[in-house]
């Protein structure tokens, strides 16, 4: 059952948006999505498959053919999308992404200036907690109401629509959304006022970077120790060190898969605003920095646009052994 009851109160004292414009249920409603990447396609799928009318935009055209197939309208920029949607779902790649999709760039208007008063906006990314607050803040002087809703899972999780999702932002809007967030996740969570929801996907993101030097450590032990790794796999993930990182990417990296689920270059930027806010908040998380650090090399190695598993191969190198299928 999904969790409505906020963390924290709301951290302004603004009035909330009057959604009252928009359908009482959103069945009807015509929903915007901005941002078909890895993640993006399968998620706005799901909304697609469940009879929303759905407006798309990808700056690589050729990324929304597969939406475009099924029936979605494919337009040529946010502000098109805004104009035609009743609610907006963002999932791009950086903070400054948002910024200018929500904002605009100087020829162009971006999405909050051609949305009408009631309708709903939902930026999906991860990205800084300060700039999901900002949103909200300049959406409710226009009387749109925002979220910040990030995502865990990968692209597992979106193409079987059981994401983690995690909120930001007014109860009422989040009601309202509830029915599409269902469409796309399986634990639905609001925490928070604006922000909450992009501070939550922090915790996440520091988790899973521990758990990522856990599994390519250990795995490369296996290696070295001349064990079968696959059956080292069946052994150790039903036991207290198992995980979703284990399970889901440990055959990947067995196997020498480093195609993305979620991208190098991501999570690198994930960790950088966890490192930052950390910061801010005078707290030391010096394990988050050596994994961050770790994957700056991965980087560093050309492999920024593989899967976050690519942290095996940085390893691999760093004590002289081959990347290739054990």
């Amino acid at each position: 059952m999904p969790d409505r009851s906020p963390a924290s109160p709301h951290p302004t004292s603004s009035p909330s948006p009057d959604t009252s414009s928009v359908t009482a249920s959103l069945d009807q409603a015509k929903v915007g999505w901005i941002g078909t990447g890895v993640m993006g396609r399968s998620m706005a799928g799901h909304l697609l498959d469940s009879g929303y009318q759905l407006v798309v935009y990808n700056r690589s055209a050729d990324k929304a053919a597969s939406l475009a197939d099924r029936g979605a309208e494919v337009v040529d920029s946010p502000a098109e999308v805004a104009r035609r949607s009743d609610i907006v779902f963002l999932m791009v790649g950086y903070p400054a992404d948002v910024r200018q999709v929500v904002f605009g760039a100087e020829s162009a208007a971006g999405v909050l200036a051609n949305l009408r008063p009631g309708n709903l906006l939902v930026d999906m990314t991860t990205s800084e907690p300060s700039l999901a607050v900002e949103i909200a803040e300049q959406a409710n002087r226009v009387g749109v109401a925002a979220l910040d809703a990030p995502v865990s899972g990968g692209d597992i999780g979106a193409k079987a629509g059981t994401l983690s999702i995690m909120v930001g932002g007014n109860p009422a809007a989040f009601d309202r959304v509830l029915p599409l967030f269902e469409r796309m996740g399986k634990t639905i969570v609001l925490q928070g006022g604006p922000g909450a929801g992009q501070h939550t996907k922090m915790v996440n993101q520091t988790l899973v970077a521990a758990s990522m030097i856990g599994v390519c450590e250990a795995l490369l032990y296996a290696e070295a120790a001349g064990l079968d790794v696959t059956e080292v796999l069946r052994s150790v993930s039903s036991g207290a060190a198992g995980s979703w990182a284990l399970s889901n990417l440990g055959p990947r990296i067995v196997a020498a898969d480093f195609a993305p689920g979620f991208y190098v270059e991501h999570f690198i930027k994930d960790m950088s605003i966890a490192l930052a806010e950390a910061r801010r908040m005078n707290v030391a998380l010096p394990g988050l920095a050596l994994v961050s650090q770790l994957y700056n090399a991965v980087a560093a190695q050309g492999h920024a646009r593989d899967g976050t598993q690519a942290l095996m191969i940085a390893l691999r190198t760093l004590n002289g052994r081959k990347n290739s299928a054990s």
